[in-house]
C-alpha cells in the first residue's frame, strides 16, 4: 500500500533502473528522462521513459472499498490498484545504430529484472520531490511485463503526440500499484485469552463432518412410558407380561385354531341340506349317504 506519490515514485524508479544498466556499455554516459518524446530528436544517446496511460487493475479493481464496522468506524483503508502503461523510445546516431542498441539494452535489462528492486526504489525515493513517499514499505513489488501493439495501435499513440516524429520504441506495463486513502483506520482490539479446543467428530458441541447427518440428542418417546408402566404395574404382573412377551409364537396358535372352526362349520351346514330330500333314498340315495 502507498499514498498518492507511488505514480510518480515508479517513473523515477523505472528510468534509475534503465540508467544503472544501460550506460556502461557505451563509450558516452546515457541520458535517461522521465518525459514524454521530444519534438526535436537529441543526437546524442537518449531514453525517454513516457507515462502515457494510468488504467485500474482488472483483478483488483473490486478490492477498493472501505471497509467499516457495525459503528461507522473505518477498520481497513480504500485502495485503488492501477496499472502504468510506459513507452519507452530511444535517440541517438542512426549512422551507428545507437537508437536500436539501446532498446536491446532495454528489454535485456527490464526481462533480466521484471521486478523492480527495494534499493532502486529508495535510491530514487531520494528526490526532494519525492519526499514522503512510501512506496518502499508496500508489500506488493512492481513488475515490468512488455505489451505487444499492432502498426494501428502504435500509429494512434504516436499521431496523439502532437508534432513530435516517429522514433523506435517498445511498451510496457507496471503492475501492480496500489493507492490507499488518508483517513487512518481504527486499530483492531488485542487478544485479551487465547483458547484453542480440540474435539472429535461426533462429541457435543463438535463440528459435523462433511456428508455425515448429525446425530439426534433427544430421547426416544418409548422408554419413559415403558419405565412408568413397569413402575405404575404390580410385581406379581410383571412376570407374566414378560412371559408373553417372550413366546409371542404360542399366541399365534389359539388364533390359528379359532379361525378354522368357523371354516368346518359352514361346511357341514351346507351338506346337510343335499342329503336331506326324500327321493333320492329311494333312488339309492342311501349309500351317497353312507359314504
Amino acid at each position: 500500500m502507498s499514498n498518492a506519490l507511488a505514480i510518480a515514485h515508479v517513473t523515477q524508479a523505472l528510468a534509475l533502473l534503465l540508467e544503472n544498466n544501460v550506460g556502461p556499455e557505451f563509450g558516452e554516459a546515457v541520458k535517461v528522462e522521465p518525459r514524454k518524446p521530444p519534438a526535436e530528436p537529441p543526437d546524442h544517446p537518449t531514453i525517454n521513459v513516457f507515462l502515457y496511460q494510468v488504467t485500474p487493475n482488472t483483478a483488483m479493481r473490486n478490492n477498493d472499498l472501505p471497509t467499516r464496522a457495525a459503528d461507522g468506524k473505518l477498520v481497513k483503508r480504500p485502495a485503488a490498484a492501477l496499472d502504468l502503461h510506459y513507452l519507452i523510445s530511444a535517440y541517438g546516431d542512426d549512422t551507428e545504430l545507437v537508437g536500436q542498441r539501446l532498446i536491446g539494452a532495454v528489454v535485456r535489462t527490464l526481462h533480466e529484472i521484471p521486478i523492480l528492486p527495494k534499493d532502486v526504489i529508495e535510491q530514487a525515493g531520494e528526490r526532494p520531490y519525492l519526499a514522503g513517499s512510501d512506496l518502499a514499505e508496500a508489500a506488493q513489488r512492481v513488475r515490468f511485463s512488455p505489451t505487444v501493439m499492432d502498426i494501428d495501435e502504435t500509429s494512434k499513440l504516436w499521431g496523439m503526440l502532437h508534432q513530435t516524429p516517429y522514433s523506435l520504441s517498445v511498451v510496457y506495463q507496471a503492475s501492480l500499484i496500489f493507492i490507499d486513502g488518508r483517513e487512518t483506520p481504527v486499530p483492531a482490539k488485542p487478544v485479551e485469552r487465547p483458547e484453542v479446543r480440540v474435539l472429535p467428530f461426533g462429541a457435543p458441541g463438535a463440528p459435523v463432518p462433511p456428508g455425515a447427518e448429525p446425530r439426534s440428542e433427544e430421547p426416544s418417546t418409548d422408554a419413559p412410558a415403558r419405565e412408568s408402566a413397569q413402575s405404575e404395574a404390580p410385581v406379581g404382573k410383571v412376570s407374566t407380561a414378560v412371559v408373553e412377551k417372550k413366546a409371542p409364537a404360542g399366541a399365534k396358535k389359539p388364533a390359528k385354531a379359532v379361525a378354522k372352526a368357523p371354516a368346518r362349520t359352514r361346511k357341514t351346514a351346507v351338506r346337510t341340506p343335499r342329503s336331506a330330500p326324500g327321493p333320492r333314498k329311494a333312488d339309492g340315495g342311501g349309500e351317497n349317504t353312507e359314504q
